[in-house]
């Protein structure tokens, strides 16, 4: 199992969670911490034991406040080339590792720490956490997908709104708005994201990760194209072991024992 210096990485029983672990600095990303989590998600997208992926904060006051001001303050860098090079390709990963990614929101997601929330499958967040696009307050704008996430996620004038003001985005909202998909008691957080990451290991986790694929190409594709290509996919999904389990398992009347195959 590989080891980080700003990350926790656990792979057991299916789950690979994935810690950012500097909570003295509110898990904000420097430069070790954006090349150790490109890796970790390269390492547990190839490996097979790993089907369902959690993404979580150390401590219980942030997930990620965003990339870490005080590394380069006093000095120049593009913001161009970090993108580029780190967060972009992060995201990117993130969306298109087909297998489910949850986003376990345990305290403040700001800036890129946001929007690496938004880039998850599904997020569950903590009734005291909140969601900031904090850009705006140090006169820059969304970066990392946020412009992609919310618009799709809220709408445009929602998107605007949370955008434009940098707003605290309370767990209330965010499940109203539908930016997460369920908000729980904190004490709570860590049991429910992961029996909701155990369901999906123990799910048929190649077909999971073919909905993502599609559904990906559905936000930029017309109907006939879709219905097109969702015959192709379920041709995949047809010749899987888990759709032969799942046949089986229906018709000899008991639970399927889905391997991810």
């Amino acid at each position: 199992m590989p080891t980080y210096q700003t990350l926790l990485y656990d792979n057991r029983e299916g789950v690979c969670t994935i810690t950012l672990n500097r909570p003295d600095v509110y898990n904000a990303f420097n430069e070790q911490m954006k090349k150790e989590l490109n890796d970790a998600l390269k390492e547990t997208e190839r490996d097979s034991a790993a089907r369902c992926i959690v993404i979580r904060g150390a401590g219980n006051k942030a997930f990620c406040s965003g990339q870490d001001l005080k590394e380069h303050a006093g000095g120049t860098r593009s913001l161009k080339d970090s993108l580029e090079k780190s967060y972009n390709p992060m995201i990117r990963k993130i969306r298109t590792i087909e297998k489910p990614i949850i986003g376990m929101i345990n305290g403040v997601a700001a800036g890129a720490g946001c929007s690496l929330a938004l880039a998850c499958d599904m997020r569950i967040m903590s009734s005291s956490a909140k969601l900031i696009e904090v850009f705006i307050r140090i006169g820059l704008v969304p970066d990392s997908g946020s412009h992609w996430f919310l618009t799709r996620l809220v709408g445009m004038a929602r998107a605007f709104e949370y955008a434009t003001t940098g707003c605290d985005i309370t767990a209330e909202e965010a499940e109203r708005v539908g930016l997460v998909n369920k908000v729980v008691h904190p004490e709570q957080l860590e049991e429910e994201t992961m029996t909701l990451a155990t369901r999906f290991a123990q799910a048929p986790t190649k077909s999971i990760g073919l909905i993502k694929r599609t559904l990906n190409k559905s936000l930029s594709s017309d109907l006939d194209t879709i219905l097109e290509y969702e015959a192709y996919i379920q041709q995949i999904a047809s010749e899987t072991e888990d759709h032969q389990e799942g046949v089986k398992a229906f018709l000899e009347k008991r639970q399927p024992n889905f391997k991810g195959r």
